[in-house]
């Protein structure tokens, strides 16, 4: 088998461009800082395939149900989170020549994902310029996100240099039911050295509230701004000039805020503004040696250690780096998407998973805390579980196998309504948070209302054969997800039993 990232205990590293694996190596080389996350694809124009994500913790939309034949009771949506404004859109120009790398020859090629920092570099040289490129999602500054290009002329000439950097707000989904955009443009403003755009999702006919995601960037250059972009969905910054033997940088910064933390989009907007003058003085070292510091913290508490074998080092690392990457306990209205700021799949819901295997892992790996800001979040949505057990007219709290916002959205029938095995794993994560910790208060508190409720939904699901002098559940779908429809599927009874 090809192998197409190198192996090492510490980074995800690829010297080679492969278009046919592009798609991986962006999945592979995500960021994230649990706020928000991306995909690790080329800021610069490439026109080949690619998948653009910009992920926000939180922001979703409800695609409306799109099935061959509707039943009763599917859900009306799928809940999916969205691809957000794209703030580390770029053109670079070398001597008039637009740089992508699907087109252009280009020597030099790599590209980094440091595990240890929580940093994605890439480097590559076109028409005698190297171009280096350094990529952070800060984890002291949830808000912030820094890119730095440095140019520099390897080949003893002089040449002209232009950089274009974007904030687009006319992204889409691919996997959109409908082919619908979800994203409509508020507010848009540009000056010499700076630019903002704010989106909000469009509206839906659920109830389900829209959202507001706005986008700044200011910039420390060597390189003199010269224009600016406006268009109807997109702004930005331009900067040009001569790069010789000396390197040229250009810093941006973003601060990306939403209507999840703030009361109206006035205050969305004013808060870039607030949080941008918190770090006006600090210099890009200070800003990257916070978020290494943070990165560091976690991993004193978390790192396994393998020896002899670098490729499983390699790989729990990476496990760990994704898992944190995508949550970390600093907010209990978030979960951890199945494929975390990756990609698309999955609609970066909440699902079981977290339950059944990612709980035991924090418990490990993290202060007892972030375990207990995940049961939090599932107490916040009682309210949703008693919603979904009444839907299938039984008393109690079915919580869901998808959902945002406690209300299921999944719309395969087998699973939303027959794999229901999932209610005993969040009893399941309570059991291990207070055994394994000693913390019986949040037991005594919230989690005894999780269980009570859960306890009620089993105790009017099962019912009694008489001719057999047991209590039974029929027609369900086990955990293994194959056998639909099936009665008294051992580990669904078990669970149920042992919730009892």
């Amino acid at each position: 088998m090809k192998r197409i990232f190198e192996v090492n205990p510490w980074t995800i590293t690829s010297h080679e461009l492969q278009p046919a694996d592009k798609r991986l190596q962006e999945s592979m080389t995500s960021l994230g800082n649990e706020y928000m996350g991306m995909r690790g694809m080329f800021e610069e124009t490439y026109s080949g395939d690619s998948l653009q994500g910009v992920y926000i913790g939180g922001v979703w939309f409800p695609d409306k149900t799109r099935v061959g034949w509707w039943k009763i009771g599917y859900p009306e949506y799928f809940g999916k989170a969205i691809n957000a404004l794209n703030f580390v859109k770029a053109i670079i120009q070398i001597d008039g020549v637009t740089v992508d790398l699907a087109t252009v020859p280009y020597t030099d090629f790599e590209v980094s994902l440091d595990m240890q920092a929580g940093v994605l570099h890439r480097q590559f040289t076109v028409n005698g310029v190297q171009v280096q490129v350094d990529r952070f999602i800060s984890v002291a500054t949830k808000e912030l996100a820094d890119l730095r290009w440095s140019f520099t002329a390897i080949d003893g000439q002089t040449h002209d240099v232009q950089l274009t950097a974007l904030i687009d707000g006319d992204v889409v989904n691919e996997d959109s039911n409908y082919d619908e955009k979800f994203w409509d443009v508020l507010d848009a403003e540009v000056t010499n050295d700076t630019a903002f755009l704010m989106t909000r999702t469009v509206p839906n006919p659920f109830g389900v509230p829209q959202f507001t995601v706005a986008a700044r960037q200011r910039f420390v250059s060597d390189l003199p701004a010269i224009d600016v972009v406006q268009e109807d969905k997109q702004v930005g910054n331009v900067f040009a000039g001569q790069v010789g033997a000396a390197t040229q940088r250009i810093e941006k910064r973003v601060i990306v805020t939403t209507s999840r933390d703030y009361a109206d989009d006035t205050a969305v907007k004013h808060a870039t503004d607030t949080i941008f003058a918190s770090i006006a003085s600090a210099t890009y070292d200070d800003l990257y040696d916070a978020h290494v510091a943070g990165w560091a913290a976690r991993w004193e508490k978390a790192d396994v250690q393998i020896t002899g074998d670098e490729a499983a080092q390699q790989g729990i690392r990476f496990n760990l780096f994704q898992l944190f990457a995508t949550y970390y306990g600093n907010d209990a209205r978030l979960n951890i998407g199945p494929k975390g700021f990756t990609g698309e799949k999955y609609g970066g819901a909440t699902y079981w998973d977290t339950e059944a295997f990612a709980i035991p892992v924090y418990l490990g790996v993290t202060d007892p805390a972030v375990v207990k800001s995940l049961l939090q979040y599932r107490y916040q949505q009682l309210p949703g579980a008693y919603h979904n057990a009444q839907q299938q007219d039984l008393a109690g709290a079915l919580f869901p196998m998808v959902t945002f916002d406690g209300i299921e959205s999944h719309n395969e029938w087998e699973i939303t309504f027959e794999e229901i095995h999932r209610n005993s794993t969040i009893a399941y994560a309570i059991y291990n948070y207070t055994h394994l910790t000693g913390d019986r208060s949040w037991l005594e508190n919230e989690g005894s209302e999780v269980l009570v409720g859960i306890a009620r939904f089993w105790a009017d699901r099962v019912h009694y054969s008489a001719r057999n002098d047991a209590y039974m559940i029929h027609g369900v779908t086990g955990p293994n997800e194959y056998e639909n429809n099936i009665n008294n599927n051992y580990y669904t009874n078990w669970m149920a039993k042992w919730v009892l």
